[in-house]
């Protein structure tokens, strides 16, 4: 009978001890999350890429008045981002992606571009109590500490200047800020990650072309370029460069994330990684598991040529016997750390691609949540200045690299004459 009463005595002990433990836990959970909070509305924290002109493209033919950007959950599917997730997500800083299909001729690229950046435009007038554009860093900071959302216009792919530094200066004047090499196709100028390369980097014309990128200001973007074009980028870039949306690729070897000695390279020229959410980049075993899906496909359509509901079928049943791995707000956490550890907290920053992809780590579904993240770092010993560096004072310093070399150069000479015939 003692022994019944100390053996019952023992468990409620334990489970009280389990109780207070998880009660703990979540008490802890809520504080990092409301120091993340304060940490968030005293810097403004960036983001390196969304892309809601892509989604107001397909969605509504960029009709602003077909799509309430107050509220875009009722969609089907639901958008990632609209005002109030992007007020409570504390975004102070937002590069909005101006993007176009890379396989579409490049002269109409441009076209098609110009009506991406259009839509920021108006997005911004229509909205004027929430944005305001940003061209400078102290223009971001002023917009922030007056209570709106600095937005910044992001060029994703160099095709949309159709190989002419003519085309590039127009569209530093129509706000562009930062352009990203290449996306999904290499150039006749730089090669791009993940399609065959032709050039082993930049060309001469590439390298010119980053030149003038410097003498305007605008931030080269090497998300999406090839190891060989982010070596020869940074090697010839006196300006800071960035990577809107990578993540490492040390811990998931995606083509389109940043190799280590790649990182050593940003850090000494300055620049900044901003970390994304694309699943695959984040997790490897999500990567392998699309890859063997995709080897399967394959073999199924070769075995069964011209027999598309075979295939579908199968692919079905491949699917349901296969669930996909799902990647986590904490495996976002890890690639953060690995940068940290690399180059340090310095060259840090968050590119999401919110809107641009159509699934999400668990944990980081839409913009709200920005201090959830910020907590996980909290709680895993980052100090509040390390995460003000990562929320925005890391892509400031980057921001003002840019403009203190433009200023510069334009003392030194004026717009390019080159023309990418004269290398033919």
């Amino acid at each position: 009978m003692r022994k019944m009463c100390i053996s019952a005595f023992s468990l409620i002990v334990s489970v009280f001890i389990i109780s207070c433990s998880t009660t703990a836990q979540v008490a802890d959970s809520n504080d990092y999350r409301e120091q993340a909070i304060r940490i968030l509305e005293s810097v403004p924290l960036f983001d390196g890429h969304n892309d809601v002109p892509w989604q107001y493209r397909n969605r509504a033919g960029y009709k602003l008045t077909e799509l309430d950007f107050y509220d875009t959950t009722h969609l089907d599917p639901p958008m990632h981002t609209d005002i109030p997730r992007l007020r409570e997500g504390r975004v102070g800083a937002q590069w909005w992606s101006v993007y176009v299909n890379a396989h579409i001729p490049e002269n109409e690229a441009v076209k098609r571009t110009m009506e991406q950046i259009d839509f920021v435009h108006r997005l911004i007038e229509k909205y004027p109590d929430h944005f305001e554009l940003a061209l400078t860093a102290d223009d971001v900071e002023r917009i922030f500490e007056e209570g709106k959302i600095a937005s910044l216009i992001g060029m994703e792919g160099g095709h949309s200047i159709a190989n002419s530094l003519a085309a590039l200066r127009m569209f530093h004047r129509l706000g562009a800020r930062y352009m990203t090499i290449t996306h999904s196709r290499t150039l006749d100028w730089a090669d791009a990650a993940g399609d065959d390369p032709q050039h082993n980097g930049l060309t001469p014309f590439g390298e010119e072309v980053i030149r003038e990128m410097n003498r305007l200001g605008m931030l080269v973007d090497l998300s999406h370029v090839a190891p060989a074009t982010m070596i020869d980028a940074i090697r010839v870039s006196e300006a800071p460069v960035m990577f809107s949306h990578s993540s490492a690729r040390a811990l998931t070897g995606h083509p389109r994330n940043v190799p280590d000695n790649v990182l050593q390279l940003t850090a000494e020229n300055g620049g900044i990684v901003m970390v994304t959410f694309v699943e695959t980049f984040i997790s490897e075993e999500r990567r392998r598991h699309f890859a063997e899906r995709a080897a399967y496909q394959q073999k199924i359509e070769y075995l069964n040529p011209g027999m598309p509901d075979v295939v579908s079928q199968a692919m079905e049943k491949w699917d349901e016997e296969n669930e996909a791995p799902k990647s986590t707000l904490e495996q976002v956490a890890d690639h953060i750390d690995h940068i940290r550890d690399q180059i340090g907290v310095d060259y840090i920053g968050i590119g999401g691609d919110y809107d641009g992809i159509p699934t999400l780590p668990l944990g980081l579904e839409d913009v709200t949540t920005y201090p959830d993240l910020f907590a996980e770092l909290l709680s895993r010993g980052y100090t509040e200045e390390e995460l003000k560096k990562i929320a925005g004072l890391n892509m400031l310093r980057v921001m003002r690299g840019a403009e203190e070399v433009s200023e510069r150069l334009n003392r030194e000479y004026g717009p390019s004459e080159i023309l990418i015939s004269d290398f033919e």
